[in-house]
């Protein structure tokens, strides 16, 4: 093999080391509406999210993200929804049953 064909299967290790880590380069950085919505039924449904973008669709990380009311007239309670694998989130006002 010869240095630049080294190379070259160096690079396409790196490319597929990459793909494998779940890199957020697969399509947009945030989800779509019906993903988004299928994240928030689980939630509601009592049951873990699991990432819609994901091949394996691994768990999701629910992070409590505190809040006073500031002039809304409650206290809001959201909650953060991580994928470990690719890094995308989601944040939702439970109770609300909103995005924002």
């Amino acid at each position: 093999m010869t240095g630049h064909d080294a190379d070259g299967a160096a690079n396409a290790n790196a490319a597929g080391d990459e793909a494998a880590s779940g890199a957020a380069s697969d399509g947009p950085a945030q989800y779509a509406p019906p993903e988004l919505a299928a994240i928030r039924a689980a939630v509601l449904a009592g049951d873990v999210p699991h990432c819609p973008r994901c091949d394996a669709h691994p768990a999701m990380t629910r992070k409590a993200i505190g809040g006073g009311s500031f002039g809304l007239g409650y206290q809001r309670r959201r909650d953060w929804f991580v994928c470990a694998r690719c890094r995308r989130s989601a944040i939702f006002d439970l109770r609300r049953g909103t995005r924002n």
